[in-house]
């Protein structure tokens, strides 16, 4: 059993985390297994975020003063907490996909850049794209005129090389080209 010191040192350590995320998501993981449990912390910490079983009154406690305080407010029965300071989407994804293949976790709540969300709204959030997914489309956005003025500045030399190339082989120029006039 812990004593006091040590409950102040967990409560002190899950507020620094909690003051500093952006996302969390709350749920019930009442009939996970031991092996599903683990494949779901492994997909919230490679979604950049973290998963912690804590008591209802330590959540409470550690998320007072913080912008996730409304959900973590009156807590009753077995909950979860994923959460990350990083991409809401990823961690979304993560915990969508754990809970289509394990029955038993099920979402409660969440709650992104202070706003609280549904579980509808968390199933959206998980069907958006990805940041990589957005920056690797802006970059493309971005990308794409650079090319065509590239491609078009080098149609110029290409279309010259061609009409040179049809002429020379048309005979146009005569045989052996233009005579050199010489300087008397």
């Amino acid at each position: 059993m812990k004593n006091r010191s040590q409950k102040q040192e967990d409560l002190d350590k899950l507020k620094n985390k909690f003051a500093t995320v952006s996302t969390v998501i709350l749920s019930t993981f009442q009939g996970i297994t031991v092996e599903d449990d683990n494949k779901l912390r492994r997909a919230v910490e490679q979604a950049g975020g973290n998963y912690e079983v804590v008591k209802n009154t330590l959540a409470e406690r550690a998320a007072a003063g913080t912008p996730i305080e409304p959900l973590l407010k009156n807590l009753t029965g077995t909950n979860s907490i994923a959460y990350t300071a990083t991409d809401p989407v990823s961690l979304a994804k993560a915990l969508t996909k754990i809970a289509k293949d394990v029955p038993a976790y099920q979402f409660r709540a969440g709650i992104v850049q202070g706003r609280v969300l549904s579980i509808a709204e968390i199933q959206q959030l998980s069907s958006l794209p990805s940041k990589e997914e957005l920056i690797s489309k802006i970059m493309f956005l971005l990308n794409a005129p650079a090319q065509r003025i590239a491609s078009a500045v080098s149609g110029v030399n290409r279309n010259l090389a061609v009409t040179v190339s049809e002429a020379v082989k048309a005979n146009k120029f005569g045989p052996g080209g233009a005579p050199v006039e010489t300087a008397q």
